[in-house]
This record gives C-alpha cells, sequence and structure tokens, in this order.
C-alpha cells in the first residue's frame, strides 16, 4: 500500500524507516474495515484509503524527525477518516460533513481498535480549525497540517479541469509538458 504513495508522490525513504512504519500501522493496514476504504473516492482520483495512507506516512515522517510520537502520528493519521460514506453524494445524518466525520470516524475508529489518547485526539481535531477544538498535543498538530497539505496536493495533483496536455495547446505553460 505504501508503495503507491510514495509512486504517487515521488517520496523515497530509506527501507529501515518505511518497514518501522508498516510495523507502526501493521494491525489496522491487515484490517479488511480499513481496507474497504479502497473502495471509497475522497479527492479526485485518489481513494480515502490512498489519502489516510499519505497523511499517516508523511505524519510519521515529520513526528519521526521532530522526535515526537511517531507511532501514534501513524496510526491515528490513517484512522482521521474513518468512515463508510460517499461525502460526495450521501451526507450524514448528523449535520455537515466536515464538521461531523471526525466524530463518525473516532467512534468507528474506537469500536475496532484500542486507541492511546493521542490517537484519539488525532481523529478527532484533524479538521481544525474548522472544528472549534483546537489539537491538544503536537501529533495532532500534525496530522491536522498534514490533512491540509496532502487534500491541496492530492486535488492540485489530478484536479485540474484543465489537463496538461490541453494547458499545452493553449500555451499556458512556457514549454509542452505531456499527461503522465
Amino acid at each position: 500500500m505504501i508503495e503507491v504513495i510514495e509512486a504517487k508522490f515521488n517520496i523515497i525513504v530509506d527501507l529501515d524507516i518505511k518497514n518501522e512504519y508498516k510495523y507502526c500501522i501493521s494491525d489496522l493496514a491487515q484490517n479488511e474495515i480499513v481496507r474497504s476504504l479502497e473502495g471509497f473516492t475522497h479527492h479526485r482520483n485518489f481513494t480515502r484509503l490512498e489519502h489516510c495512507l499519505h497523511v499517516s506516512y508523511l505524519s510519521y515522517l515529520a513526528c519521526r524527525n521532530m522526535g515526537l510520537d511517531y507511532q501514534s502520528a501513524a496510526r491515528g493519521g490513517l484512522l482521521h477518516d474513518f468512515y463508510f460514506y460517499d461525502s460526495h453524494i450521501a451526507k450524514p445524518d448528523r449535520g455537515i460533513h466536515c464538521l461531523c466525520h471526525p466524530t463518525i470516524a473516532l467512534e468507528n475508529a474506537t469500536q475496532l481498535f484500542s486507541l492511546n489518547k493521542v490517537e484519539k485526539d488525532i481523529i478527532v481535531k484533524h479538521m481544525w480549525p474548522v472544528t472549534v477544538s483546537p489539537p491538544k498535543y503536537k501529533e495532532s498538530f500534525v496530522v491536522t497540517l498534514m490533512d491540509k497539505y496532502c487534500a491541496c496536493n492530492e486535488v492540485a495533483k489530478y484536479g485540474s479541469k484543465l489537463t496538461l496536455a490541453k494547458q499545452t495547446q493553449l500555451n499556458l505553460l512556457p514549454y509542452p509538458i505531456t499527461d503522465h
């Protein structure tokens, strides 16, 4: 799974670090319900599982480099969007998606997994500042920032309505670039 994220975003990481990351999320990654997130489109051409892995992996790397609890960041990042409806089509019964999906994700995650206080805070606070309560832990701030970074990157990478080929045809770029 992580190889897909590395390929899409040209992330190169030492094999020992990658294996350490995989160990941090191994119980979650083996769960069929977590893997079912592959069935939901999240940001354009990205599935919710790809997005969650992207956030999780980059949060793990950042927290590891800063000497923070990188295991909680990896696990909370993977579960931060752990809900099972297509937010582009269906809306939750509880209200506006961007406000209520963190609570739904936390409820779903705690039903299946034993989570520590940092992991819970990561999941429920990842939409800050859209949601009112700010993150309590540094790791939660990291995941919150990585979530925004990844979402922007995912939408920008594949979200343009004007493809690179069309941009080239319209001479909007200084030199020709081909679609990949």
